[in-house]
């Protein structure tokens, strides 16, 4: 038995030409014949054109050599063309495997409501303390207190010495010897009117003596936000002397970006972690959610109130929050599945005997790996969810059209005629090559191509190195003219 051995050139051309055939994508697989064999190769089958799985918007009448790389021509098989009505670009089935191709099903589904955001605490501005003096004085005394303290309701302030105060009081105390009820209360609302306070005013009556000297107290605990008297200052009625924000409760300003604002509602659910208490949540609930879109950012300002017990929670501190919104129903599909292009959303769409074909979609929430479809897809419908960019590379090339939104397949017929401009490069009565303008309705920018004759009777309308305006339809056995006119010299 004779062994047969390749020589190293022999086995060169064989690895280039099977690096080579691997280049070819998704179309290897469906022709692998010399080109010098179509009938054994096809096995009785009509074969359309020949095409390189390089280049396959340019076809050929005849088998031979790719004038792009060094292999021979595919063959396009009738039966593969117009197998049936199924739009899209087909794939040998053993492909998929290596290809990857992994599909999803388009199902109802409950999309988690949950949207995190960050923010930071703040005070909550509801719960302010403003202390004034009640009559004009001269400050006597400071308690040592400072910006920032925390002090208790109740603690003193200040020691303040007011004068008009000392004559009010003589003058009661003179009301109150005489034992007139009518005068005593007259002569107590007239204190109380001169703003001292319900405490100075019965020591006044317990004690018969006169008290110029009123201590300023915090009405609420807090800390301090502003302290504005010092000692031997004098101040006016209603000057501030102090500001106290409370820290029972505080806000949590969370940024939530402006195209997830419409998922937030006023009194939902919120939780907070944050980064000085790893492993601790923080509940609270949306209280308000600012009108104004910060330009820089494009967020808006989610305003969350927090419980604050014992004050661990301090202004300033960074948190992650996260808002409890319910599940909704909704027809979800792979987030991975989606193909973003900027100016529209697609998705590979499984159909029968192996074809794909581009739908537009339009999406909505994403979560937990999942997104809505709020329209462009069925229930039902299966997608590719791996894989579906080196379909939708070999669809744009096929020049498959991708499936409306409405959700119905483009309808054939003259109002489906794509129009371009280009000029005859070659004619005959089954085809003509045309090297063609730049066609916006499928994206193509202008290249030469070869495009089947929908009628015999079209190459005699035209002949070669003539500008032409032509109109097309898109098949699935690939782009056909039907019609083709001469255009007038320029």
């Amino acid at each position: 038995m004779t062994r047969f051995k390749m020589s190293p050139v022999g086995l060169a051309a064989a690895t280039a030409l099977t690096v080579a055939a691997l280049a070819g994508g998704v179309m290897i697989g469906r022709a692998t014949a010399p080109a010098d064999a179509p009938a054994a190769a096809g096995a009785g089958r009509k074969v359309l054109y020949w095409y390189d799985p390089m280049v396959p918007g340019q076809r050929f009448e005849r088998p031979g050599k790719s004038p792009y790389m060094d292999m021979p021509l595919q063959p396009k098989y009738a039966d593969e063309a117009a197998a049936g009505p199924a739009p899209g670009v087909a794939i040998d089935p053993a492909q998929t495997q290596s290809l990857g191709v992994r599909l999803a099903k388009a199902q109802r589904g409950a999309l988690p409501g949950g949207l995190a955001a960050t923010g930071v605490i703040d005070f909550n501005e509801r719960d302010v303390a403003v202390v004034q003096a009640k009559a004009a004085g001269f400050v006597q005394r400071v308690y040592g207190r400072a910006p920032g303290d925390i002090v208790a309701a109740g603690a003193p302030l200040a020691d303040i010495l007011v004068p008009d105060w000392a004559g009010a009081q003589a003058e009661f105390l003179a009301v109150r010897r005489s034992g007139d009820a009518a005068l005593i209360r007259a002569g107590r609302q007239r204190l109380q009117l001169l703003g001292m306070p319900p405490g100075l005013i019965s020591a006044v009556e317990q004690s018969g003596r006169v008290r110029d000297v009123a201590t300023v107290a915090i009405p609420s605990g807090g800390v301090i936000r502003t302290l504005s008297i010092r000692n031997g200052m004098t101040v006016t009625a209603g000057q501030t002397l102090a500001e106290v924000n409370g820290l029972g409760r505080v806000w949590l300003n969370a940024a939530v970006p402006e195209a997830m604002a419409g998922q937030v509602r006023v009194g939902e659910a919120a939780t907070a972690s944050l980064a000085a208490y790893p492993g601790e949540t923080f509940g609270g609930r949306v209280t308000a959610i600012l009108p104004q879109t910060q330009a820089e950012s494009r967020t808006l300002t989610v305003r969350i109130e927090l419980p604050n017990a014992g004050g661990r929670l301090r202004p300033g501190m960074f948190a992650t929050v996260r808002f409890g919104g319910l599940a909704q129903p909704a027809l979800l599909i792979p987030t991975e599945a989606v193909i973003r292009t900027g100016r529209r959303t697609l998705v590979m769409l499984a159909g029968p005997r192996g074809t794909y074909q581009p739908a537009e979609i339009r999406p909505g929430r994403e979560a937990g790996g999942q997104t809505e479809v709020l329209a462009g897809l069925s229930e039902g419908e299966q997608v590719v969810a791996s894989g579906q960019f080196l379909i939708d590379s070999e669809a744009s090339l096929s020049g498959v059209a991708a499936r409306p939104i409405g959700g119905a397949p483009p309808v054939r017929g003259a109002a489906s005629l794509i129009e371009g401009v280009g000029r005859v490069e070659q004619i005959t009565t089954q085809q003509v090559t045309l090297s063609h303008d730049a066609i916006p309705a499928l994206q193509w920018p202008a290249m030469t191509m070869s495009f089947r004759l929908a009628d015999p009777h079209l190459a005699h309308s035209v002949k070669p190195g003539e500008r032409v305006a032509f109109a097309f339809e898109q098949t699935s056995g690939g782009p056909v003219v039907r019609r083709l006119q001469r255009r007038p010299a320029q």
